[in-house]
Parts: C-alpha cells; sequence; structure tokens
C-alpha cells in the first residue's frame, strides 16, 4: 500500500511539473509568444510587461456587442505601444447585434493608425434562438464588413470545439487563432492550418496581478503575417 501511495504522489508531482512547463513555455522554447489583455486584468504596469523579451505582441479588447467599450482599452493601447509591445485590438461578436453597429463600435476604437497587427474578431458563443445557418451567415456578413473597412482580412479567433461545431468550411480564407488549453497543439477536424495558438487562460507575467491568456505562433507562421499594413 504505501508503494502504491508513492506511486501515485509521483505521478501527481510530475504531472503538476509538466503542467508547470506548459504554462510556463515562453521560457522553455523559441516560440514567439504573446498576450490577450482586456479590463479583466484591471491595472497594467506595461513598463514591467514591456521589459519581458519573450513577449512579443498583445492583443487587447477594443469593443464587443453594439456599443460596449473596454473600459481599459485607451490606456492599455497607449502604454503598451509605449512600452514597445506590436498591438492588435479585437471585437468581441454578438450574432444578434446588426453587423453594421457593431463595426460601427469596432472602429469608433480601432483606429488605423494606433494598428500594428491585423484587427481580430473573438468568435465563440452562439445563440440558442439562431438556427447554424443564420450564425454563419450573420458572422460571415461581419467578417466581410471588417475587411473592407480596414482592407485586410482580420485574424479569427475562436476554440477548438466551437470550430469543428459552427465553422468548419467557414472562415477557410482568414487566419486562424485557436484556443485550447491543453499540453497538445489545437488540430481542427478539417485539417486547418492554425497560424496561433492560445494555449493557456491562467499565464502568469510579471506587471499583472491576475491570470493572462498567452498564445504563441506555430509552424513556421511569424509576426509578419499578421502585421497591419497601412495603405
Amino acid at each position: 500500500m504505501k508503494r502504491l501511495i508513492i506511486f501515485l504522489l509521483s505521478i501527481v508531482t510530475l504531472n503538476s511539473i509538466a503542467a508547470q512547463d506548459y504554462i510556463m513555455c515562453e521560457d522553455t522554447c523559441t516560440h514567439i509568444h504573446g498576450l490577450d489583455m482586456s479590463h479583466y486584468q484591471g491595472d497594467v504596469f506595461w513598463e514591467t510587461v514591456g521589459a519581458n523579451s519573450k513577449m512579443m505582441y498583445v492583443y487587447l479588447k477594443a469593443t464587443e456587442g453594439k456599443e460596449r467599450i473596454d473600459e481599459k482599452y485607451k490606456r492599455n493601447i497607449e502604454l503598451a505601444h509605449h512600452y514597445g509591445l506590436k498591438v492588435g485590438s479585437y471585437h468581441f461578436y454578438r450574432a444578434l447585434v446588426p453587423q453594421r453597429q457593431q463595426l460601427h463600435n469596432f472602429m469608433s476604437q480601432c483606429r488605423p493608425g494606433d494598428q500594428d497587427l491585423i484587427p481580430m474578431i473573438d468568435v465563440e458563443t452562439k445563440p440558442k434562438s439562431m438556427t447554424d445557418d443564420a450564425f454563419r451567415d450573420s458572422l460571415q456578413i461581419f467578417i466581410h464588413l471588417v475587411e473592407e473597412a480596414y482592407r485586410q482580412k482580420p485574424l479569427i479567433y475562436t476554440y477548438t470545439n466551437f470550430y469543428n461545431k459552427y465553422l468548419v468550411g467557414q472562415i477557410d480564407k482568414y487566419p486562424l487563432m485557436i484556443a485550447q488549453y491543453s499540453q497538445n497543439e489545437p488540430r481542427l477536424a478539417d485539417d486547418r492550418d492554425i497560424v496561433m495558438w492560445q494555449y493557456t487562460g491562467k499565464g502568469r507575467i510579471n506587471g499583472v496581478n491576475t491570470y493572462v491568456d498567452k498564445s504563441r505562433f506555430l509552424g513556421k507562421h511569424g509576426m509578419r503575417e499578421i502585421r497591419f499594413r497601412h495603405h
């Protein structure tokens, strides 16, 4: 019995070490890493974050739905720029809200002159009242509006199961950031190429007092692919 207890404790210890290594991937690998931030992180000490040489970029929540504006967005984008990070902005999509109203909300905050990275659309909820086809049509309209407004294809953020259930074959022309909080790189049902992987929602970094979402590029993908083109 004693040997069994020791064996089980050793497995728990090894799993804990593995989980820590996974969350702290940026300390043990050469991938290009970055962060996603919003008001949930509170007041960020951007000078400290900017001093972390492993973090190359940050996506900041700008807006959500028709009129919600992230209360920390203006402060975050100003200071993230000031302390040397490459910055992009994202909109949290609400399928029941008219698409043009969402676009106007996003454009009121996500000004092209402030962007280093292409805009990102966060897609992770589908209203129960909408059919799958209606949801997909709604999203397609919004994606095209964003692409037309910014004159470049937006990055689409979603998570593995959501993509597999609703988005297979629907957004093939657009780069993907996929959230999957595990030690295994995400793989989609249609084997779509994935540009970026958000690998944890419980990352830690000096300068932020809460958990942060961390992501990295996959394969041979790199910063050039998500650079905002200023026409």
